[in-house]
């Protein structure tokens, strides 16, 4: 069963923005795309860039050359390295899908109330039971 961490408070990344978190002992960053959350390894499995300081882009497409097409915007992750480009949402490379991407971990948004209830130990966090939380699961 993985174990759960309680890694930021939902007001703290707001809509667009990421933080990184160092979960047992791995960096993991957190975005925020529209209210909803994704967390990959803060690591482009590339040459380790830090991916949380990577420019965020829309996936563009083309059916033929001098064409193109948008969607998705701020969902696809550029390594500020090297340029490597990651789905947020899933992990998985534009660069080589099939062989390469970033681990990828599940995240939900869940009250402070439940947390508090639960089995769970929050270490050196403050918990308030009328605030939602971040939890990250490793």
């Amino acid at each position: 069963m993985p174990q759960r961490y309680v890694v930021a408070t939902a007001g703290e990344i707001p809509v667009g923005g990421s933080k990184a978190a160092t979960v047992a002992g791995r960096e993991i960053g957190i975005f925020n795309l529209g209210g909803e959350y994704f967390a990959l390894l803060n690591r482009c499995p590339h040459e380790g860039g830090p991916l949380c300081k990577g420019r965020r882009t829309a996936l563009f497409e083309s059916k033929r050359p001098g064409t193109f097409t948008s969607s998705r915007p701020g969902e696809i992750l550029r390594c500020p390295w090297h340029g490597w480009e990651f789905d947020i949402r899933t992990g998985r490379s534009y660069c080589d899908p099939d062989k390469v991407r970033t681990r990828a971990y599940a995240v939900t948004v869940e009250p402070g109330r439940h947390l508090v209830e639960g089995p769970y130990t929050a270490e050196t966090y403050s918990v308030s039971v009328d605030e939602n939380y971040i939890v990250v699961e490793v």
